[in-house]
């Protein structure tokens, strides 16, 4: 078989980061033994899968009033909602992100019962379609504790769809995923510019690429640096030799660190996995030699963003170009191509000293970035 017609048979993506849904139609993942919160309007279709099958599924639905009502998506109560109950009183990532997301919209479980539309011994792929009537916040999850040896009853995700009844307006921009803890400085950084901020030790920073495909610099500089007149920050070159990688990434090589060999971050999670390392954060003379002068950049947003910590102005700031999609070939080329970053997409990072970070959303709109 020639290579033409195997390119006809093999699916991909031809342009990353553009959706593969229809318009209207949100996927979200529920994770064995997890649970996610999800808001619905009237008219919204809620679909709920068991891809596996024999996996316990509970629904609690909050209405009117912030009272739990199956009656607001179409349902009957079906039980108490134990799983539920038992999934958030452990600290498990999920617990932490639901238990916030219900504080943060004055809910309560208390004595709620919950829809159970899965049976223990529930067939792969049976599904249930629920409508909203009313306004409604519906917490959904796959209950489910470690697995003893002797039996076979793992918990395993559940794949909640929801179509809008009404389409976003065009040009809106994605809805953001619910914050992963309640945060203590949450930044919009508009296109086209840079945003300082700080970070003490131990602290988790979220950088979410809303939209998809967009570039995002950045750079930290230790306080403890700041302090004593002495400007020093994260060293592309210095954690490739470390680490022996062209970026870290989460696991046993995940730090970053300057050029006096300091841990500055360690990446915690990476839902993308391809960034840039090898640049510099575009200057004015990149723009400059393309025939694009007084064009935007990120190093002159650094500046005017660092310029009130006392940070000397530079020509060409060395930064982690994160979602840029660069790497380095078998011709010793360096090549980039459109970043793989879906709308909602993020990296975690946690600080390991007290940091002064900045993070851009890169002007670029001359190459494929």
């Amino acid at each position: 078989m020639d290579s033409a017609a195997l390119n006809l048979q093999r699916p991909r993506v031809r342009v990353p980061g553009i959706r593969t849904l229809p318009p209207g139609v949100e996927r979200y993942r529920v994770s064995g033994g997890g649970a996610t919160v999800i808001e619905l309007r009237p008219g919204d279709k809620l679909e709920v899968i068991d891809p596996e099958g024999r996996q316990r599924c509970e629904i609690v639905a909050f209405g009117a009033g912030k009272k739990a009502d199956a009656g607001a998506i179409g349902a009957k109560h079906g039980g108490p909602a134990s799983g539920i109950k038992a999934i958030l009183s452990s600290e498990s990532e999920d617990a932490v992100r639901v238990r916030s997301g219900l504080t943060r919209r004055g809910l309560d479980l208390g004595k709620a019962k919950a829809i159970v539309p899965f049976a223990q011994d529930s067939d792969a792929g049976e599904r249930i379609t629920l409508t909203a009537s009313s306004d409604a916040v519906c917490v959904i999850a796959a209950p489910g504790g470690p697995m003893t040896p002797d039996l076979q009853s793992p918990p395993t995700d559940l794949i909640a769809f929801v179509t809008r009844a009404r389409l976003p307006e065009e040009g809106a921009p994605p809805a953001l995923p619910e914050p992963l803890a309640e945060p203590r400085v949450d930044q919009r950084i508009l296109r086209a510019t840079a945003g300082s901020y700080t970070v003490r030790a131990g602290e988790f920073i979220q950088i979410i690429d809303v939209e998809g495909r967009e570039c995002s610099d950045f750079q930290a500089l230790t306080v403890a640096g700041l302090d004593k007149g002495v400007e020093r920050c994260l060293d592309a070159a210095t954690t490739r030799s470390l680490m022996g990688a062209v970026y870290p990434g989460p696991g046993l090589y995940s730090r970053f660190f300057d050029r006096d060999m300091q841990p500055l971050l360690e990446v915690v999670r990476d839902t993308v996995g391809r960034h840039d390392t090898f640049n510099l954060a575009c200057t004015a003379k990149y723009y400059e030699d393309m025939g694009y002068l007084g064009h935007a950049n990120c190093t002159d947003n650094f500046n005017a963003a660092l310029s009130e910590y006392g940070v000397a102005k530079r020509r060409g700031w060395e930064a982690i170009n994160f979602f840029y999609n660069t790497n380095l070939d078998a011709n010793n080329q360096i090549y980039l191509d459109e970043p793989w970053s879906r709308p909602g997409d993020y990296v975690l990072l946690r600080a390991l000293t007290d940091l002064v970070c900045v993070s851009s959303a890169c002007p670029c709109d001359v190459d494929a970035a």
